[in-house]
């Protein structure tokens, strides 16, 4: 159970890639991909509006869209907490069918990604994305620090750690940071 599907409540409503979320109480996992598709698996979303002016006036003269299509969000778990304490590897149980996700606070970025051992779940996961959306989360939990260059800096060399013969990837992952 490295990775999780959600289902978004809103249409389009899912936190961008990258963003850390809580899965229920406990569970922590990284954005790792967003789509948007029919409800129904089996049927095809059908083009509409070409003479309409905007996306918008689509949506309000076929108001039955919100109802016929979904936005799922895939998430690769980083962690979990248990008696406040985080940790950085995977959880012994999944989550529950019916879980919630939240976006993390700022707080909670900042307590949960002080250390770097979960950018080796991202970077050992069967994505062929790891490497942009262990960027993206990087990004995206960045301003949440005090000094966020120190933060990319420290995550920088724990991902350099766990990819000492790929300097090549490393270097590809860092260039995707606004480390100046």
């Amino acid at each position: 159970m490295d990775s999780v599907v959600g289902q978004c409540h809103t249409l389009y409503g899912a936190p961008p890639l990258g963003t850390l979320v809580r899965v229920g109480a406990t569970l922590f996992a990284v954005v790792d991909g967003v789509s948007t598709a029919a409800l129904d698996p089996g049927r095809r979303v059908i083009a509409r509006g070409a003479e309409l002016a905007s996306e918008s006036d689509v949506y309000a003269e076929n108001p039955q869209l919100e109802r016929l299509l979904r936005t799922d969000v895939t998430l690769t778990v980083v962690g979990h907490e248990e008696g406040g304490r985080y940790f950085q590897h995977l959880p012994p149980l999944p989550p529950r069918i019916h879980t919630f996700l939240y976006a993390c606070s700022g707080a909670e970025v900042r307590a949960f990604m002080e250390r770097s051992d979960w950018t080796a779940l991202v970077l050992a996961s069967a994505l062929p994305t790891a490497d942009d959306v262990l960027a993206a989360a990087l990004r995206e939990a960045a301003p949440e620090f005090d000094d966020p260059r120190a933060f990319l800096v420290q995550a920088c060399r724990a991902i350099a750690t766990q990819l000492p013969t790929d300097a090549a990837r490393l270097a590809a992952i860092m260039r995707r940071l606004p480390i100046e």
